[in-house]
């Protein structure tokens, strides 16, 4: 049940961009992090490329597109390697989707304590509980 935030800029937005990257953080949170797509959550928003700055310099400026997406998972849920490997493949997957990228793009993998963290009014650590047998 991963709540998945993505902010970026591109020099040329392309049409169903926003919907597109949605759907690609889905399938790699699900792919990566072992994540159902059915419980998931994604907000997309984009910036302007001459207000977003990297080293002093605008991405509008610099011909390039950055992104930044946060995603909330339960602790404990995911090795590093799942975590690097996830990160590692946000960043080739949304350079196709955007261009090219300035590498100052960042994915941050946000774990939160299964009692402090759930949806439909329920926290993480009650569905454990609820789900375990007898």
């Amino acid at each position: 049940m991963p709540m998945i935030q993505i902010r970026y800029a591109t020099p040329a937005p392309a049409a169903g961009l926003q919907a597109a990257l949605a759907h690609r953080a889905a399938q790699l949170a699900q792919q990566w992090l072992g994540k159902d797509p059915t419980v998931t959550a994604v907000l997309v928003e984009p910036a302007d490329p001459a207000h977003w700055f990297c080293a002093g310099r605008s991405l509008a400026e610099a011909g390039l597109a950055a992104f930044w997406l946060d995603i909330r998972v339960t602790e404990g849920t995911n090795t590093k390697d799942e975590k690097a490997a996830f990160i590692a493949a946000t960043f080739a997957a949304f350079g196709e989707h955007l261009g090219p990228l300035h590498g100052e793009s960042y994915v941050h993998v946000m774990e939160a304590r299964g009692d402090a963290y759930g949806y439909a009014g329920l926290t993480q650590e009650r569905r454990y509980i609820a789900a375990r047998p007898g």
